[in-house]
């Protein structure tokens, strides 16, 4: 199997991770579960690698929740920061089975915000 599916879903995620101040150890272990069970699900479906990218950034992005909880500002990654009068809200990945060509939005206004990977520096987040 050609693995560069999963090397380039792992360095965009990693980028928004990062770009986001989340590029912990525990949110880098996370990430890369998440890619070792994609190419697991890549392996059984190789159609469905225009997909892959999406579902690794919502497999972190769960993961986090679970781990941080949904309510808690670590669980909501990554935040929006273009919603100045909203409350405290994340974005999410479109289209909803993460491909192709996976965006982030806003889940109160859903307005693409940007592409998976090239989220912009934000609020600064301790995990």
């Amino acid at each position: 199997m050609d693995d560069s599916v999963i090397f380039r879903a792992r360095a965009q995620v990693l980028a928004d991770l990062q770009a986001r101040s989340l590029g912990t150890p525990d949110s880098v272990t996370l990430l890369e579960d998440a890619c070792e069970e994609r190419r697991w699900w890549l392996g059984q479906w190789p159609q469905g690698a225009p997909f892959i990218a999406g579902l690794v950034a919502q497999d972190v992005q769960d993961g986090l929740a679970d781990r941080f909880g949904r309510d808690a500002r670590e669980g909501l990654w990554p935040v929006c920061t273009r919603c100045d009068d909203a409350p405290v809200h994340a974005l999410h990945i479109e289209p909803d089975l993460g491909g192709p060509d996976p965006t982030w939005v806003c889940e109160e206004s859903g307005t693409v915000v940007a592409t998976l990977g090239g989220l912009s520096p934000g609020p600064t987040v301790v995990a």
